[in-house]
């Protein structure tokens, strides 16, 4: 058996040396004394939506942990690729960060043929900050008090009912898509443009089904205007614990949308792994927690490990939807 060595011994006589001289590359000195100016976050979707306020109720306290403000950058645009090539690009120093989504980091790459980034070469995964899963709703002229009911519904009148979505592509098409191709169902897609346009024809019955998010859709569902059907997620959903997943219910769809932290690729190891550790940190707190699920999400948290699966699987998910589903998008 070979005798130990010390780790020292395991080193690189070059980065010895600049130990020993109190000295470091200059990459890894800087990222040692990570951040020493302001940071610029870039939210991909509307000022005022719910993106932005996961970053301002996050980000306030990462910021006064590390010292230093943690600014949104507002950047919209083609389901959100435009603000994310922006990241994609710049500098991979921790000075420009990303908050990643279902869309930018899931569905777009199954949607858009010519998007401007690559969702895994182009990007260092730093932490999954909340997730919240679609819920199925239905309008209440439905004659359907549950998801065997509608099933049986749809599958009486093939091709008579519709449903809504945020738009052709989006990710709520695509999740309604999953749900299509796990029972069989013939019902029509209707894209609008945008989540109101679609709240306002679920309200008014133009659309007999869609899905959307808990903070648009359960004040609907209290006041009795949505009927809700289950949610479209592995496990049951914290802030709708009596609510029965679709898999539950005997088909396994899951969907909705994520908040992610991301940069550019090649991020330095100590900046990953000092806003992973903040990140973790800030969404522990019990203020934070009661903040984001009045936004409608679970604080989630984890590795840079966990966060890169979680990515892949969403890919590969919306991938295999696409091809098996032959959609188009034009």
């Amino acid at each position: 058996m070979s005798p130990f060595r010390p780790a020292s011994a395991m080193l690189p006589r070059a980065l010895l040396l600049a130990l020993a001289c109190g000295a470091l590359p200059p990459s890894l000195a800087h990222a040692q004394k990570y951040p020493e100016r302001p940071v610029r976050v870039v939210n991909t979707f509307p000022a005022g939506g719910s993106g932005d306020a996961v970053l301002r109720i996050v980000f306030e306290k990462v910021g006064a942990a590390l010292g230093q403000p943690f600014v949104v950058d507002t950047r919209t645009g083609a389901a959100g690729a435009i603000g994310t090539a922006n990241v994609a690009t710049s500098p991979a120093d921790g000075y420009s960060l990303l908050l990643g989504t279902a869309s930018t980091f899931g569905t777009n790459s199954a949607t858009q043929r010519n998007l401007p980034y690559d969702p895994v070469r182009d990007f260092t995964p730093i932490v999954m900050i909340a997730t919240t899963p679609y819920l199925l709703l239905t309008h209440p002229a439905v004659p359907a008090a549950s998801l065997a009911e509608f099933l049986a519904h749809a599958r009486a009148h093939p091709g008579k009912l519709n449903y809504g979505s945020f738009g052709l592509g989006s990710s709520n098409h695509l999740t309604y898509e999953l749900l299509r191709q796990a029972t069989g169902i013939d019902v029509v897609h209707v894209p609008y443009k945008g989540g109101a346009p679609l709240i306002t024809a679920l309200l008014a019955g133009e659309v007999q089904s869609s899905m959307d998010v808990y903070a648009t859709a359960f004040p609907h569902v209290r006041a009795g205007k949505f009927r809700l059907l289950g949610v479209a997620a592995a496990k049951r959903f914290s802030l709708l614990p009596e609510v029965p997943t679709l898999g539950e219910q005997g088909h396994a769809v899951e969907g909705g949308t994520f908040f992610a932290l991301l940069g550019p690729a090649r991020l330095p190891a100590p900046v990953v792994d000092t806003l992973n550790r903040e990140v973790n940190r800030a969404i522990a707190l019990p203020d934070v927690r009661e903040r984001l699920a009045g936004l409608g999400t679970e604080a989630v948290g984890g590795t840079p490990e966990a966060l890169a699966a979680a990515i892949g699987a969403e890919l590969q998910k919306w991938a295999q939807l696409v091809r098996a589903r032959n959609l188009r998008f034009d």
